[in-house]
């Protein structure tokens, strides 16, 4: 009995080793160096930073809307570039506060960790203005409470009922035109995070809450396509898998820049 309890915790032990390995645990806090370059109406892949709440210093100690930063849009944006006449900014990214004015400059914004989001009533008006006019948000890398101080789904639906008073997520399958605007993909299935329980789930908050109009936000949840990104090049994942990943990302750009 004493044998087979010590070699569950070995095993557990191992495991976590593994995940701490990867996903670089820390107890420092470390924000980023971000140099913005300036706007030229080219497309500049653009990010955005919010107060992180609690426990959301976790990874290599960074905040939460870091994770990522900049090798997963970097390689993003190297990929466009190769497979489509599009010409991204290649020389660098964004990292902008969400009630930046400079944010209306950039049709597409990227968010990470949102169950860590901690909202303000200025980035919920600017918010607000930002879809309305014409913006598009991917929130990526989301999931519920895997780790302390994650409020997860709840957290992104009440940020947005003061961001969108009355808009509700709708959730989306594999038909929708976003999942085909370059890239033809028919599974939710390839972007499977081994932490993450369960299947990916993709959820769209559209105007006026009608399919038929356009997307304004558009959450990757209970997955992390982003990492793919980020470690494409590292052999940590199949090559196979950051390609799926990849052609998600090239359809979401091209779906936001041409509705």
């Amino acid at each position: 009995m004493v044998a087979r309890r010590w070699s569950g915790l070995v095993a557990v032990l191992v495991l976590y080793a593994g995940i701490v390995a990867q996903r670089g645990f820390s107890a420092l806090r470390s924000d980023p160096d971000v140099h913005n370059i300036p706007y030229d109406g080219r497309f500049t892949f653009t990010r955005l930073r919010y107060t992180v709440g609690a426990g959301g210093y976790y990874y290599r100690g960074l905040p939460a809307w870091a994770h990522g930063y900049p090798d997963a849009e970097n390689n993003l944006l190297k990929i466009i570039s190769s497979v489509s006449i599009f010409h991204p900014h290649l020389d660098g990214t964004n990292v902008l506060a969400i009630d930046d004015p400079e944010l209306f400059r950039f049709p597409v914004s990227y968010m990470t960790e949102a169950g860590y989001w901690v909202i303000t009533d200025k980035e919920a008006a600017a918010l607000r203005k930002y879809l309305l006019k014409g913006g598009f948000l991917i929130l990526d890398d989301s999931r519920d409470g895997r780790f302390p101080g994650n409020l997860g789904w709840a957290n992104i639906e009440a940020n947005f009922r003061r961001v969108l008073p009355g808009a509700r997520f709708a959730d989306l399958t594999p038909q929708h035109v976003v999942f085909h605007s370059f890239f033809d993909i028919n599974s939710f299935d390839i972007v499977r995070q081994y932490y993450d329980a369960g299947r990916p789930i993709f959820r769209a908050l559209y105007r006026d809450n009608d399919p038929s109009k356009r997307i304004m936000v558009l959450v990757n949840f209970n997955t992390d396509v982003s990492n793919y990104w980020e470690f494409s090049a590292t052999g940590f994942r199949p090559v196979g898998e950051a390609n799926e990943a990849y052609e998600l990302g090239v359809d979401y750009i091209l779906y936001a820049l041409t509705h």
